[in-house]
């Protein structure tokens, strides 16, 4: 890969992180990825990298507190959050190694980065970054650039959990800051799942050698799986899975 994020002559595509703020699409557009990907003989494999704040804001209003930051604290959960997201980023990183497909990540070290940004206003950014400079950097990183007002309106009508529009606001805005934000792909997750997907797929094809890419990966209509996504694998931490998440 070139250092602007250009893909480099025969170098062959072996991660792929989607990335964005909450209601953005990443769960739901990794999956359809990795799925459109095999079907089309191109092999990939979907990967979670979940940081758990979904699933301990289940558990806390299970236990009668509003969210996890209610359970250990604001400073607490980033801890707890960072924690279990770098030993998803581990545990993918390790496979990635061994296998011959493109591992399409759901989130990566930059939601973790985003996430400290903006609910703790960059405080600790530089441990993580330490803990986390021991993985490679994805080959092409994904943004799926949504409203924090559409985003916001997405999460409410999952029902599963709940991110303020401040947030939502502050964490777009932070995702742009990054130093890492020139070389990130990025894709408008505004209109409908086969719309976004389609989009993806137009925005990775330079990485997608020609001998590798089936006519039926550059279709004029979008693309729609021809199998349901199946529901990612279960971690330590699971987050639900919806067509906004």
């Amino acid at each position: 890969m070139a250092g602007d994020g250009r893909p480099v002559a025969g170098a062959r595509l072996r991660t792929v992180a989607l990335v964005g703020i909450d209601g953005s699409g990443k769960t739901t557009q990794a999956n359809r990825l990795a799925m459109v990907l095999g079907d089309a003989g191109v092999p990939a494999v979907y990967r979670q990298n979940a940081g758990g704040r979904a699933w301990f804001g289940h558990l806390a209003r299970r236990l009668g507190r509003a969210d996890g930051p209610a359970l250990f604290g604001r400073v607490g959960m980033l801890w707890v959050e960072s924690v279990l997201r770098w030993l998803a980023i581990a545990r993918t990183t390790l496979r990635s190694a061994f296998a011959r497909d493109i591992a399409v990540m759901d989130r990566h070290a930059v939601d973790q980065y985003v996430s400290i940004r903006a609910h703790a206003g960059g405080r600790g950014e530089w441990l993580a970054r330490l803990a986390y400079a021991l993985f490679p950097a994805p080959d092409v990183t994904v943004l799926l650039a949504v409203d924090p007002r559409d985003a916001y309106r997405r999460i409410e009508a999952r029902g599963t959990d709940h991110e303020s529009l401040a947030y939502l606001s502050a964490a777009d805005a932070a995702f742009r800051s990054l130093p890492e934000s020139p070389r990130f792909l990025v894709v408008d997750a505004g209109g409908a799942p086969d719309e976004v997907t389609t989009a993806v797929l137009a925005a990775l094809r330079p990485w997608l050698p020609p001998v590798h890419l089936p006519p039926d990966l550059d279709p004029d209509g979008p693309v729609t799986p021809a199998r349901r996504p199946e529901s990612p694998p279960r971690s330590s931490a699971p987050t639900r899975r919806s067509p906004g998440t």
